[in-house]
């Protein structure tokens, strides 16, 4: 194995590169070699089930490397606010390990939180241009503060809200209180998913997280890994795994992602068939197959997100189906209407219908795209949410993909497509 050091950060493996298991399993162990550890209690920081990854592996390498070593081993499941993972779903998701305890973030309860003190306004104003205020609360989940390290171990993709995802999004949103989620997530609506998404660099949003996460007590590192494509139903593999502080690791395997998951189209497409994977079960999560399209749809076109799997909105959102899918301005025209809403909702409802205008005068709201779902959720469902609908019986892919003017899209959500 070759390893190459990136800043602070070191890395094996490389956009043309798929690893082995060996080689993966070494490096690992060679990095928590080197960290004073011994003795100490770890929190390691893992995706939920909507990020492919091969986390049985690199679970099952950090344990390998730390299990006699340290004093306490904990596996923290980085919820958002997505749906808990039942027991039998962490055992196939993460793996069983002796002495190890897994746990989903429970973000409903807010015992589960530590208050690690306040980003001021004056930061908000500065990162939003003006456009948000008011001291955000920095709440995270005690299980990280009461260790003595935290590790995080996840993958870095194109990402609507932060640009590229990974590194502290693990801890902001990922095990974070409502507030800070809210803050962050809105942030990036205003700047718009069209903007922000496949950014490699610093954005606001990636700001604000970092700033956060500077307030953690625990020592934080990062095992940045950047996935590579496989066949539906085999074990994911890995381009490669970066190691080192949150922002260094997320850095280097930022830029390998920048090149794996960014497909670059000469024009524009009339009409996109996302085919939603299994591991999203909702249109909360499921949307992605929209995110990661958008920018390469006409203007007037369509993008059709087929699951017939999905058959609800969002089940610990409730609050999407009161203000249904809109775009931005729509609501901040209309602020006083919405502020009241979890602004983390708002932020999932513009990004689901891309770039618009919205008149106050006349109520009028012009959509660039069209969004239809063509899922198990009712017709009068999608209708009620300002979303189109279509039977997803009537759905062909061969026949779309035979269509010059369609893209289909054999496994949507992860790789981004842009226009040259």
């Amino acid at each position: 194995m070759t390893s190459a050091v990136i800043g602070r950060a070191t890395r094996v493996g490389g956009p043309e590169r798929v690893l082995g298991e060996a080689e993966v399993r070494e490096f690992v162990a060679a990095q928590l070699a080197g960290l004073d550890l011994d003795g100490r209690s770890v929190c390691v920081l893992v995706p939920d089930a909507t990020r492919t990854c091969p986390l049985p592996l690199l679970v099952g390498a950090v344990h390998q490397a730390l299990h006699g070593r340290v004093s306490r081993l904990t596996v923290l499941i980085a919820l958002g606010t997505h749906g808990a993972m039942s027991a039998e779903a962490l055992e196939a998701h993460v793996g069983v390990y002796p002495d190890t305890q897994v746990i989903n973030h429970e973000w409903w309860d807010p015992s589960t939180f530590a208050n690690l003190g306040t980003i001021p306004s004056a930061r908000i104003e500065e990162l939003s241009g003006g456009r948000m205020r008011g001291d955000v609360p920095v709440l995270l989940n005690r299980a990280v503060v009461e260790h003595d390290v935290a590790i995080v171990v996840g993958p870095v993709l194109p990402h609507e809200v932060v640009g590229m995802s990974g590194g502290n999004k693990y801890f902001f949103p990922g095990v974070a209180g409502q507030q800070i989620i809210d803050v962050s997530h809105w942030l990036g609506a205003l700047i718009t998913s069209a903007e922000i998404i496949g950014t490699t660099g610093l954005t606001p949003v990636r700001a604000l997280i970092n700033d956060g996460a500077a307030l953690i007590p625990a020592e934080t590192y990062a095992f940045s890994v950047v996935t590579a494509e496989t066949d539906v139903g085999e074990e994911s593999r890995l381009h490669s795994v970066s190691f080192g502080d949150c922002v260094a690791s997320w850095a280097s395997a930022a830029e390998i992602s920048a090149a794996t998951h960014v497909t670059y189209l000469e024009r524009p497409v009339r009409r996109v068939l996302s085919i939603v994977p299994a591991m999203y079960d909702e249109i909360w999560t499921g949307a992605k197959g929209f995110y990661k399209v958008e920018p390469v749809v006409a203007d007037g076109g369509e993008v059709i997100l087929y699951a017939p799997h999905i058959t609800e909105i969002a089940t610990s959102h409730p609050q999407i189906h009161e203000i249904g899918y809109h775009c931005r301005d729509y609501f901040v025209k209309q602020w006083e209407r919405f502020e009241h809403i979890h602004w983390g909702v708002l932020a999932h409802s513009t990004h689901l219908r891309g770039a618009g205008s919205y008149d106050a005068e006349t109520g009028v709201e012009q959509l660039r795209v069209r969004v239809t779902l063509a899922t198990g959720i009712p017709e009068e469902v999608c209708r009620a949410v300002n979303l189109g609908y279509r039977d997803p019986a009537t759905i062909d892919p061969a026949a779309f993909t035979a269509d010059p003017d369609t893209m289909v899209v054999p496994r949507a959500g992860e790789v981004l497509f842009r226009l040259r």
